[in-house]
């Protein structure tokens, strides 16, 4: 994306974030809502990472980042609704969207899913659903990229291990 157009100056950082939001709003809305399940609260969690990320747009240093910024601030909010209304994940529902099809739709793995720390499945979400890159991980939940790939590592463990003993109780 280009942040320039010819004859005029760069975009403002305000500008840049609002464009960002408004193009990538589906993805922060699945995001959120694989962690909550439910459709009001995940919209509630995107605007109010919207608000911050607008109010706070000053703080970007690096404006080819807006999008990473941005996640950063969307998965503050949803480890913080998460802590702040202390529920448990519901299962998901089929959630709305535009554009590409929901991968969310095993239940089991979604199960296993929430089995996860918060910033392991964050990983395996953005890695997985996302497609994003593990160094595009690293960047949006500002750790190294080792601790990254070890959450990866270990978060598929204990889904492996979660859905081969989901499948031996099933067999008995």
């Amino acid at each position: 994306m280009s942040f320039f157009s010819p004859g005029k100056k760069a975009k403002d950082k305000e500008e840049v974030v609002e464009e960002t939001l408004l193009t990538e709003y589906d993805k922060y809305y699945r995001l959120a809502y694989s962690y909550v399940g439910n459709p009001d609260d995940a919209a509630d969690i995107v605007q109010e990472g919207a608000y911050q990320a607008i109010r706070y747009c000053d703080t970007l240093q690096n404006i080819s980042y807006v999008n990473t910024w941005i996640y950063r601030i969307m998965l503050n909010e949803i480890f913080a609704f998460c802590r702040k209304s202390k529920r448990e994940v519901l299962p998901m529902e089929e959630a709305p969207e535009q554009g590409k099809d929901d991968t969310y739709e095993d239940v089991d793995l979604i199960q296993a899913l929430e089995q996860l720390d918060e910033k392991d499945r964050a990983v395996i979400v953005l890695r997985y659903f996302e497609e994003y890159k593990l160094g595009e991980i690293a960047d949006i939940l500002e750790e190294n990229l080792s601790t990254v790939k070890s959450r990866l590592y270990r978060g598929i463990k204990k889904l492996r291990l979660h859905l081969e003993n989901e499948w031996i109780w099933e067999e008995d």
